[in-house]
């Protein structure tokens, strides 16, 4: 199979993708064919691997599967810490033509239980450090026949050990004939709305991401060593630390532990990426502490940000320290990876910037009729990586995915320069005194007040039942909550936005509540908001 012919000097970028195709086979094969088998391809907690180690490996998982009675579009569930098992059987199940299925490494037994029964996977792969979660429901998961653990020679019984089996194994494998277009992964989404949606992914999606934005937009190379924050079973993070450093042959720095700014800084040091992928939550951190290295001691030449919309006086203190600009984005789950972006070139802080080439966005009101220029409304997008549709959940496949458009629940609207503003999720806006109010441009204007760290807004019935903005403050370190500073904060927004956008009532917390990507829970302090009322 050829690899796939990729022209990035058009705009939009050209792909020429043949039918039969396989997206593990290309992402390994176009490295070899280019004799980078010697090259270094990933760098985890406990060493480094070759292209032609990490295809080695690749093949060995591929080929193990078979023995197991694993056949073409079954699945495997993936519960793996990033490390280089994770691209192993990522990849090797994607070579068989078998549907890998990563999911978060920190949820609750009822979550992994749900998604063993509705994947119906007969495998699980599984790095041990996670395995206690799993072991209250692996005696009601009925479709489950193999588990494979990493990170331990002496599995439990009835368990075998990843490592053994790949050992075992030969490492020559045969693609799967598989098509671009068939089922190639799934990703699972968030579950804040509802339970988790299979999101089903095609082979062509994976190159298509990376072709696009990783090179087209960002600008990735050869050259680049690639650290993200964001872990590989998030689209996000699968973008950053597989496909993309694969796609141009770069190497990717993986860690099992949680990113936090100490975590960061210390793989910032030792291994000097020239690319790192964070959310506005950890670059906050970074900028807030001690840990973030000076400009001398370490090697970035571009950074990006996904998740939530990145406040503007984070990204111009991040280029003060740094020297480096990041590149703002947004995505999904959906669409695989980021659709809309600012450009290395093109910064414009406080915006997500334009579309990336290769994909088409509109904003619609309720009635599905386009916005004008300045209105707020639903954002639409439209593009080849979007996902098929979400397993076994018919009304609401129908109700996301229109013909070639993607409904993706964010609100936006486009700025006088062109460039698109993010102004929530739909089910966050506010609507004050008959007009929609956007929390994220409330709490843009908080953070902008030096004492404010952290803000997130919501929206809270007043006596009688009208709702208006409230807001929940992190203050920088070293202040204390007065109600003087309560008004002063009220005041500042009072002169940045319209009057009846301030916040009405102001509670200072030690903390907000996130997702795992970084991103504020405001369905979480709805629910404290109306109790407290």
């Amino acid at each position: 199979m050829d690899l796939c012919d990729i022209d990035c000097t058009t705009s939009p970028p050209s792909l020429s993708i043949p039918e039969r195709f396989n997206a593990a086979h290309d992402l390994l094969e176009r490295n070899l064919r280019a004799e980078r088998g010697s090259k270094i391809a990933y760098i985890d907690d406990h060493g480094s691997y070759t292209y032609g180690e990490l295809a080695a490996r690749v093949n060995r998982f591929a080929s193990s599967l078979y023995g197991f009675g694993m056949h073409m579009e079954q699945r495997i569930l993936l519960c793996l810490q990033d490390g280089i098992d994770f691209p192993t059987v990522f990849l090797g199940a994607i070579k068989a033509g078998i549907i890998p299925i990563p999911v978060n490494t920190m949820l609750s037994p009822a979550d992994y239980a749900y998604m063993l029964q509705d994947s119906r996977a007969p495998m699980l792969v599984i790095s041990a450090a996670v395995l206690p979660q799993f072991l209250p429901i692996l005696g009601d998961s009925r479709f489950l026949k193999h588990i494979l653990t990493a990170g331990t020679t002496e599995p439990r019984p009835g368990m075998r050990s990843l490592g053994e089996v790949l050992k075992a194994s030969v490492d020559w494998f045969e693609p799967a004939p598989t098509l671009r277009d068939e089922a190639c992964f799934w990703l699972y989404s968030s579950g804040s709305t509802g339970a988790p949606k299979g999101t089903v992914h095609v082979h062509s999606s994976l190159i298509e991401t990376a072709v696009l934005y990783a090179q087209a937009t960002l600008g990735l190379k050869e050259s680049d060593v690639m650290l993200s924050a964001a872990k590989l079973f998030f689209a996000y993070g699968l973008g950053n630390s597989l496909t993309f450093p694969l796609a141009v042959g770069g190497t990717a720095v993986l860690m099992a532990e949680r990113a936090t700014p100490a975590s960061i800084a210390a793989r910032l040091r030792m291994h000097r990426p020239t690319v790192f992928s964070g959310v506005p939550t950890l670059y906050a951190s970074l900028l807030a502490g001690d840990h973030l290295p000076t400009a001398q001691d370490i090697s970035l030449r571009v950074c990006n940000s996904a998740g939530e919309a990145l406040p503007e006086n984070i990204a111009r203190r991040w280029r003060e320290r740094t020297g480096v600009d990041i590149v703002d984005g947004i995505g999904s789950t959906e669409m695989l990876h980021i659709f809309i972006s600012n450009r290395p070139d093109r910064i414009r802080h406080g915006t997500l910037g334009l579309p990336v080439p290769g994909f088409e966005v509109k904003i619609v009101d309720d009635l599905g009729v386009p916005v004008a220029a300045g209105e707020t409304g639903d954002l639409l997008v439209r593009g080849s990586t979007s996902a098929k549709f979400y397993w076994n959940q018919h009304a609401r496949s129908r109700a996301t995915f229109e013909g070639p458009w993607t409904r993706t629940g964010d609100r936006f609207r486009v700025d006088e320069n062109g460039d698109y503003v993010f102004a929530g999720r739909a089910d966050d806006m506010l609507k004050v005194g008959g007009i929609y109010v956007s929390p994220i441009e409330v709490e843009s204007a908080l953070i902008a007040h030096p004492a404010v760290y952290e803000a997130a807004v919501v929206g809270r019935e007043d006596g009688e039942g009208l709702t208006k903005p409230m807001a929940y403050v992190v203050l920088a370190d070293g202040l204390l909550a007065s109600e003087a500073l309560s008004d002063e904060l009220k005041a500042f927004v009072k002169s940045r936005l319209a009057p009846y956008k301030y916040p009405r009532w102001i509670e200072f917390v030690s903390d907000l509540p996130k997702t795992a990507t970084g991103k504020i829970q405001r369905f979480k302090l709805r629910a404290a908001c109306k109790t407290s009322s």
